[in-house]
Protein backbone atom coordinates (compact mmCIF):
# COMPACT_ATOMS: atom_id res chain seq x y z
CA UNK A 1 0.00 0.00 0.00
CA UNK A 2 1.41 3.38 -0.95
CA UNK A 3 1.41 6.25 1.53
CA UNK A 4 -0.14 9.45 0.19
CA UNK A 5 2.33 12.14 -0.78
CA UNK A 6 2.90 14.67 2.00
CA UNK A 7 1.26 18.03 1.52
CA UNK A 8 3.15 21.24 1.98
CA UNK A 9 1.41 24.17 3.65
CA UNK A 10 -0.91 25.77 1.14
CA UNK A 11 -1.03 22.74 -1.14
CA UNK A 12 -4.33 21.07 -1.74
CA UNK A 13 -4.77 18.23 0.71
CA UNK A 14 -5.82 14.79 -0.53
CA UNK A 15 -9.58 14.33 -0.65
CA UNK A 16 -11.04 13.73 2.78
CA UNK A 17 -8.12 15.18 4.75
CA UNK A 18 -8.07 18.73 6.12
CA UNK A 19 -5.49 21.20 4.80
CA UNK A 20 -2.79 21.95 7.37
CA UNK A 21 -2.66 25.53 8.59
CA UNK A 22 0.29 27.72 7.68
CA UNK A 23 2.88 28.30 10.39
CA UNK A 24 4.22 31.85 10.34
CA UNK A 25 6.77 33.40 12.67
CA UNK A 26 6.16 37.08 13.40
CA UNK A 27 8.99 38.88 15.18
CA UNK A 28 8.30 42.44 16.29
CA UNK A 29 11.58 44.18 17.11
CA UNK A 30 9.99 47.48 18.16
CA UNK A 31 6.67 48.94 19.25
CA UNK A 32 6.09 50.87 16.02
CA UNK A 33 6.17 47.63 13.98
CA UNK A 34 3.76 46.03 16.46
CA UNK A 35 1.50 49.09 16.30
CA UNK A 36 1.44 48.90 12.49
CA UNK A 37 0.38 45.23 12.59
CA UNK A 38 -2.01 45.10 15.55
CA UNK A 39 -5.76 44.94 14.80
CA UNK A 40 -7.66 46.22 17.84
CA UNK A 41 -11.02 46.32 16.02
CA UNK A 42 -11.16 42.53 15.84
CA UNK A 43 -13.11 41.42 18.90
CA UNK A 44 -10.38 39.16 20.29
CA UNK A 45 -7.53 41.07 18.64
CA UNK A 46 -5.48 40.16 15.60
CA UNK A 47 -2.31 40.84 13.65
CA UNK A 48 -1.49 41.76 10.08
CA UNK A 49 0.79 39.27 8.36
CA UNK A 50 2.60 40.51 5.23
CA UNK A 51 2.54 37.68 2.70
CA UNK A 52 2.20 37.04 -1.01
CA UNK A 53 0.68 33.61 -0.37
CA UNK A 54 -2.93 33.11 -1.45
CA UNK A 55 -5.40 32.78 1.43
CA UNK A 56 -9.18 32.65 1.74
CA UNK A 57 -11.27 34.14 4.52
CA UNK A 58 -11.53 31.64 7.35
CA UNK A 59 -8.29 29.78 6.52
CA UNK A 60 -6.43 28.55 9.60
CA UNK A 61 -3.08 30.24 10.28
CA UNK A 62 -0.78 29.29 13.14
CA UNK A 63 1.33 32.23 14.34
CA UNK A 64 4.43 32.19 16.52
CA UNK A 65 4.57 35.78 17.79
CA UNK A 66 7.61 37.40 19.41
CA UNK A 67 7.02 40.80 21.02
CA UNK A 68 9.60 43.57 21.47
CA UNK A 69 12.06 42.95 24.33
CA UNK A 70 10.43 39.59 25.12
CA UNK A 71 12.27 36.34 24.28
CA UNK A 72 9.10 34.25 24.59
CA UNK A 73 7.25 33.07 21.47
CA UNK A 74 3.47 33.13 21.78
CA UNK A 75 1.55 30.52 19.76
CA UNK A 76 -1.72 31.70 18.21
CA UNK A 77 -4.09 29.43 16.27
CA UNK A 78 -5.91 32.13 14.30
CA UNK A 79 -8.05 32.48 11.20
CA UNK A 80 -7.80 34.80 8.22
CA UNK A 81 -10.23 37.65 8.91
CA UNK A 82 -9.43 39.86 5.93
CA UNK A 83 -7.18 39.97 2.90
CA UNK A 84 -5.17 42.88 1.49
CA UNK A 85 -4.58 41.99 -2.18
CA UNK A 86 -1.53 42.82 -4.26
CA UNK A 87 -1.57 46.40 -5.57
CA UNK A 88 -4.05 47.52 -2.90
CA UNK A 89 -4.93 51.21 -2.85
CA UNK A 90 -3.06 53.55 -0.54
CA UNK A 91 0.18 51.63 -0.95
CA UNK A 92 -0.92 48.99 1.56
CA UNK A 93 1.27 45.91 1.88
CA UNK A 94 -0.15 42.66 0.53
CA UNK A 95 -1.08 40.26 3.30
CA UNK A 96 -3.76 38.97 5.62
CA UNK A 97 -5.33 39.96 8.90
CA UNK A 98 -5.32 37.02 11.30
CA UNK A 99 -8.07 36.98 13.95
CA UNK A 100 -7.10 35.74 17.38
CA UNK A 101 -9.19 32.91 18.85
CA UNK A 102 -11.27 33.60 21.95
CA UNK A 103 -9.24 31.49 24.37
CA UNK A 104 -7.60 32.51 27.65
CA UNK A 105 -3.96 32.29 26.45
CA UNK A 106 -4.64 34.53 23.46
CA UNK A 107 -6.71 36.94 25.57
CA UNK A 108 -3.63 37.38 27.77
CA UNK A 109 -1.48 37.98 24.67
CA UNK A 110 -3.95 40.63 23.48
CA UNK A 111 -3.72 42.37 26.88
CA UNK A 112 0.10 42.18 26.78
CA UNK A 113 0.15 43.76 23.28
CA UNK A 114 -2.23 46.52 24.35
CA UNK A 115 -0.16 47.17 27.47
CA UNK A 116 3.03 47.40 25.37
CA UNK A 117 1.40 49.79 22.91
CA UNK A 118 -0.15 51.94 25.66
CA UNK A 119 -1.41 55.25 24.28
CA UNK A 120 -0.03 54.43 20.79
CA UNK A 121 -3.10 52.24 20.30
CA UNK A 122 -5.34 55.30 19.93
CA UNK A 123 -2.94 57.14 17.61
CA UNK A 124 -4.07 58.40 14.20
CA UNK A 125 -0.80 57.20 12.67
CA UNK A 126 -1.51 54.95 9.65
CA UNK A 127 -1.14 51.18 10.06
CA UNK A 128 -1.25 48.14 7.79
CA UNK A 129 -4.65 47.33 9.24
CA UNK A 130 -8.17 48.71 9.15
Amino acid sequence: MNDPAPTRPGALAPAGSPARPSVIQLVFRDKSALYAAYIPVMTDGGLFVPTTREYRLGDDVYLLVTLPDDPQRYPVAGKVGWITPANASGGRTQGVGVRFPSDEKTRLLKLKIEELLGTMISSNKPTQTL
